[in-house]
């Protein structure tokens, strides 16, 4: 079997998602009431402090820094599903004590310690072949991934704390980026999650601030395309991008968009995407 083809991205335009992200959430932290750092997230178990534990301990992974050693067996709770989720624990345990000032500094201290790492990085680097979360891809598309997982955390951070991202906010490179990472797996939603018959043609036309186009055909295997040619969709759903954005990542919809899902041609198919947006691990 052929190898997968690598996905070659641009440095600078993945970097200021990702350093756009970070920034924002920095922002939205900045000066937190210490009771709102311990608001319930739309994740199970984990309130804003383990979201942004979580970050701290992704991003100093990447740094080379080893978890901290879990003070209970954390593969045994409940919302732990994996080893990803397990080392995910052991941050979020080890800095649940910590004030929220504090957690912040060193989101803030790791980050910028990811920054100069990434921006020193050569192009080679980047675009060599690594173990991801999607497999076995280019450093770049980690990168892309990183940025999605950030801007989803951040999203729901602002649930937590009912500070929602204005249309403007969500206009930026890391909505982009991460409605990139998002359309890259509706191939695999719509065909194995879903199992849409041959012959299927979804649209999703996302709208809002966070709006775009996505077209999937079923032919043989499902794939991301850029138009259908002549031909029509079989079914088309249409909402709100963050929305897509929300149930794509196995969150509940956020209240402060329309939560509409309007259906043509094929709803049955339609239905049964919608029931497998969910991809994330």
């Amino acid at each position: 079997m052929a190898d997968r083809p690598v996905t070659l991205l641009e440095k600078s335009e993945v970097l200021a998602g990702l350093f756009a992200v970070w920034d924002s959430i920095a922002a939205l932290l900045d000066g937190l009431p210490e009771g709102e750092w311990l608001s319930a997230s739309p994740l199970p178990g984990w309130d804003v402090k383990a979201l942004v534990s979580h970050m701290i301990g992704t991003e100093s992974f990447l740094a080379g820094v080893a978890a901290p050693q879990p003070d209970i067996d954390v593969s045994a709770l409940d919302h732990v599903r994996n080893d990803i989720g397990a080392m995910n624990e052991c941050w979020v345990r080890h800095l649940s004590g910590e004030p929220g000032a504090a957690v912040l500094e060193r989101f803030r201290a790791v980050t910028a310690d990811r920054r100069a790492a990434l921006a020193g990085m050569s192009d080679g680097d980047w675009n060599a072949v690594t173990p991801t979360p999607v497999g076995p891809e280019s450093y770049g598309r980690f990168m892309r991934v990183r940025v999605f997982d950030c801007w989803m955390h951040e999203q729901d951070i602002r649930d937590a704390v009912a500070r929602p991202s204005s249309d403007d906010a969500l206009r930026g490179p890391a909505s982009e980026l991460s409605l990139d990472e998002i359309a890259a797996t509706m191939g695999y939603v719509v065909g194995k999650r879903a199992k849409a018959p041959d012959g299927s043609r979804i649209l999703f036309d996302l709208t809002g601030p966070v709006g775009r186009s996505i077209r999937v055909d079923v032919d043989g295997r499902a794939r991301v395309v850029d138009d259908f040619g002549d031909r029509r969709p079989t079914a088309t759903i249409r909402m709100d991008g963050l929305q897509f954005s929300r149930l794509s990542g196995g969150r509940p919809m956020s209240p402060a968009r329309a939560r509409d899902i309007e259906l043509d041609g094929d709803k049955e198919v339609a239905n049964q995407v919608i029931e497998h947006l969910n991809f994330v691990i």
